[in-house]
C-alpha cells in the first residue's frame, strides 16, 4: 500500500514558476501536499498550478517579488487563507546574476543578488514561522547551490548569496527547533534549465558535453532530480535532519577536475 509523504501538508514555494521551483511544486502535489507557487512571473506560476489542479492536485499561484516584505507576508498570508495552515516552505527564488569580477559587478547588481537569494529566504521565513509553528511544526528547505561552498571565476555576488544562505539556515534550524521547525538547504550542481543553458544558447546537448565531464556522473542534473532531494527534506524521510546542507552535484565537488567519458578515467 503506497503512501503520500506529504498528505495533509501545505507548501508555499517561491521561485514555484521556474523550472526547477516548477518540479518541486509538481512532485509535492504527487505526494499529497496542497501548493501555494509563489513567483515574480505571474503566469508562470500560474501555468505551475493549474498544470497540478489538471493532474488532481491542490494548487494556487501567486505573483511575489521575495524581495519585499509585503509580498513575503502576502504570501504566507495567502497560503493559510487557502489552505487553512503552512507547514511547509521552500525558497527556490533567485536573482540572475551576471559574469563579472568585483571591478565589473555593479552595486546594484551585487544588491540584487543579496535581496532576492538571501534576503528574500529571510523574509518569507520571518512569516512562516509563526504559521508553521501554529501548524504544530514542519520544515524549511532553501535551495543553494554547490557554488556556495567553493569559488568560482566571475560569480562573486551569486555564489557569496548562496554561502549566506547555508549559513542562515543553519541559524533557523538552532532558532526554532524547539518550535518542531527542521530547517535544512540542498544545494544543487549543475542543472539542465534554461538559466543554466543560457551561456550555450539553449542548446541543452552542447551544455551537456561542455560541463558534464565535471561532474563524477559524467552528466549534469535534471531538475526532477532536485525536487526529489527537497522531497526528502521536507517530508518525515529526513526526521532526524536539520542545520544540514544536501549536497547534489553529482559528483562536482567530491572530484574537482574533468573526466573523460568516453573511457571512465580522470582527465587533464
Amino acid at each position: 500500500m503506497t503512501r503520500e509523504l506529504l498528505a495533509g501538508r501545505v507548501a508555499l514555494i517561491t521561485g514555484g514558476g521556474g523550472e526547477i521551483g516548477g518540479a518541486i511544486a509538481r512532485r509535492f502535489a504527487t505526494e499529497g501536499a496542497a501548493i501555494l507557487v509563489a513567483d515574480l512571473r505571474a503566469a508562470a506560476a500560474e501555468a505551475v498550478a493549474a498544470d497540478i489542479v489538471a493532474k488532481g492536485g491542490s494548487a494556487a499561484a501567486l505573483e511575489t517579488d521575495v524581495a519585499r516584505a509585503a509580498d513575503a507576508e502576502r504570501a504566507v498570508r495567502e497560503a493559510v487563507q487557502r489552505f487553512g495552515k503552512l507547514t511547509t516552505l521552500v525558497n527556490v527564488a533567485a536573482a540572475v546574476t551576471p559574469d563579472a569580477t568585483v571591478e565589473t559587478v555593479t552595486l546594484e547588481q551585487w544588491n540584487e543578488a543579496f535581496a532576492v537569494n538571501l534576503t528574500g529566504a529571510f523574509l518569507t521565513a520571518k512569516y512562516a514561522v509563526a504559521e508553521i509553528r501554529r501548524a504544530g511544526g514542519g520544515t524549511i528547505v532553501n535551495i543553494a547551490s554547490q557554488l556556495g561552498q567553493i569559488g568560482v571565476p566571475k560569480r562573486a555576488a551569486y555564489s557569496s548569496s548562496k554561502a549566506a544562505l547555508i549559513q542562515f539556515t543553519k541559524c533557523l534550524a538552532i532558532d526554532h527547533a524547539p518550535d518542531n521547525i527542521r530547517a535544512n538547504s540542498l544545494s544543487p550542481g549543475s542543472i539542465d534549465t534554461a538559466r543554466t543553458l543560457r551561456r550555450f544558447n539553449g542548446d541543452r546537448e552542447a551544455g551537456n558535453r561542455a560541463r558534464g565531464p565535471y561532474h563524477l556522473l559524467g552528466r549534469t542534473g535534471r531538475a526532477e532530480e532536485i525536487a526529489n532531494g527537497a522531497l526528502f527534506l521536507a517530508s518525515d524521510e529526513s526526521s532526524f535532519m536539520t542545520g544540514a546542507d544536501l549536497l547534489l552535484d553529482g559528483g562536482y565537488l567530491a572530484f574537482k577536475g574533468t573526466l573523460s567519458l568516453q573511457s571512465g578515467t580522470g582527465g587533464s
